[in-house]
């Protein structure tokens, strides 16, 4: 796994002037020699050297070959959607993003790729769903928000026998927990807002191809349809990398304690975290990843919108607010929030119920996050069918 000193080295001293941090190149356009003579650069949107060097760390950091930076999760995932064309089909975990739900079912399917939601967690169902059209599997693992695993490196040899490309959603693990690269998949994408950032200050999306043909592809794509990151949010994700692996740990450490906590209490039904042994999925996180994450999620005895909207509307500590990764910890209600754009019965056929809450833990003292969930915990009046 990647240790502290190799991500911390792999960030470059400027060649030019030994500047120990990575500079702010804040421009548009390159003067050139000659026409078409340059130093490698000649517009900001094709290539700039900040956002370049994000790109070239974050390939290194997974393994790959080809890295890309975008501004935003979303654009990220749209280019690889770009890789195919119509009558194409996609196997995409059915906990999803709500975002990512958003965007292959309505702009894409109306483009004529067709999208099948299934549990990736059982590898029968990945295999049952696969048709001659098939040309991508879509993972996420963890998911969002009720934390599956799947199997990476035994969904990889489905799709390599199939011959699709895996691409795998590693927002959660980052590249300090999990290389779903050096596991069997094709390419990996990061909303780079989340961990990879770390301070709730940016949106970003990076994406890392193993193979340098497909991450050409993925380059003109990002040139072409111009969704870039600019200069600035480069260096922000830059810095943020720079303390990933300590803020990685910390996160990990407190949100066990913190699950562990929630197996306790009578008004909490279901804990969902790959670190607890109660995961259904424990042994396979434990054998892709090196810890269960920052991410919780649980559900409540009185399963309904109105209990998790009052926990949620009612904690101090816990920041009510979409996103997650950053120092401050939050909570989120998906079913009114991350995933309202899922119908209502694909939402809670893909386990997401009415009452789940996610947490987002932060960089507080796991005893201060427990005290305030106990605060609203202890004062829920459970009623018992």
């Amino acid at each position: 796994m990647l240790s502290a000193t190799q991500l911390i080295h792999s960030i470059p001293v400027d060649p030019l002037t030994g500047a120990i941090s990575v500079p702010i190149y804040q421009t548009s356009t390159f003067v050139q020699e000659a026409p078409g003579v340059n130093k490698g650069f000649d517009y900001s949107r094709s290539n700039n050297p900040t956002r370049a060097t994000l790109e070239e760390l974050m390939a290194k950091l997974e393994f790959g070959a080809t890295g890309l930076a975008f501004a935003s999760g979303l654009a990220a995932i749209d280019a690889v959607v770009k890789l195919l064309k119509s009558g194409d089909e996609i196997v995409a975990v059915d906990d999803i993003y709500g975002g990512a739900y958003r965007l292959f079912t309505a702009v894409y399917e109306q483009y004529g790729i067709k999208v099948h939601f299934v549990d990736t967690s059982d590898l029968e169902k990945v295999a049952a769903a696969i048709t001659p059209n098939t040309k991508l599997i879509w993972l996420e693992t963890p998911t969002n928000p009720t934390l599956k695993i799947s199997d990476i490196s035994a969904i990889a040899k489905i799709a390599k026998a199939n011959n699709c490309l895996l691409c795998v959603d590693n927002t959660f693990a980052t590249p300090v927990l999990q290389q779903p690269l050096l596991l069997g998949a094709d390419i990996v994408i990061h909303s780079a807002t989340k961990y990879l950032g770390g301070h709730s200050d940016l949106i970003a999306g990076i994406l890392v191809a193993k193979d340098e043909q497909v991450g050409a592809r993925l380059k003109f794509f990002q040139n072409a349809c111009g969704a870039v990151l600019a200069p600035f949010d480069s260096w922000l994700v830059i810095r943020g990398i720079e303390t990933l692996h300590l803020r990685m740990k910390h996160h990990s450490r407190t949100a066990l304690k913190v699950a562990q906590y929630l197996t306790t209490h009578p008004a909490v039904a279901e804990v969902y975290y790959p670190g607890l042994l109660t995961h259904p999925n424990h042994s396979i996180a434990l054998t892709q990843s090196k810890t269960g994450g920052g991410i919780i999620s649980f559900s409540l005895v009185n399963d309904t919108n109105e209990a998790a909207v009052d926990l949620v509307s009612n904690t101090q500590l816990f920041k009510l607010a979409e996103s997650l990764g950053g120092i401050k910890s939050l909570v989120s209600h998906p079913a009114n929030m991350t995933h309202k754009s899922i119908p209502v019965e694909k939402r809670r056929a893909a386990g997401v119920s009415d009452s789940l809450i996610r947490l987002s833990i932060g960089l507080e003292e796991a005893e201060d996050l427990i005290a305030d969930l106990a605060s609203v915990l202890d004062s829920i009046k459970i009623n018992k069918k």
